[in-house]
């Protein structure tokens, strides 16, 4: 019914932003490379099963990661595992928290994802 639906409106693009459900068929197929998704971490790393929000966070600093930042990716049937469209970047500084990068990394989807977005519009 979805996917009848969202043809049915000529849906071009399907945007998801802290959308913490795996997106599965037929919805997959009927859009495939036309769902995207934001990650807040640099993909490969830091994704997949469990590795959402503050957990990323969390992970990067206790890994000691030198930066990090966002990952906009088409989504796939693998978790975090689409193709990656862009990545913007931000630094690990001295004495960071998960509180603070997750802040950093905060400022980065606020500011790009609809840039991101509506480049991928202007292809279509």
């Amino acid at each position: 019914e979805i996917v009848h639906l969202l043809q049915k409106q000529g849906i071009d693009l399907i945007v998801l932003a802290g959308f913490l459900a795996i997106v599965h068929e037929p919805l997959l197929s009927a859009f495939e490379g036309r769902i995207v998704n934001i990650h807040p971490s640099l993909l490969p790393k830091f994704g997949g099963k469990g590795m959402w929000g503050y957990h990323v966070h969390e992970a990067v600093v206790a890994a000691g990661e030198k930066e990090s930042g966002i990952t906009v990716h088409l989504v796939s049937d693998q978790v975090d595992g689409g193709a990656i469209v862009d990545q913007r970047r931000c630094p690990l500084l001295a004495g960071d928290t998960p509180e603070s990068l997750e802040a950093r990394v905060h400022a980065l989807e606020y500011r790009y994802y609809p840039e991101i977005v509506e480049q991928l519009l202007l292809k279509k």
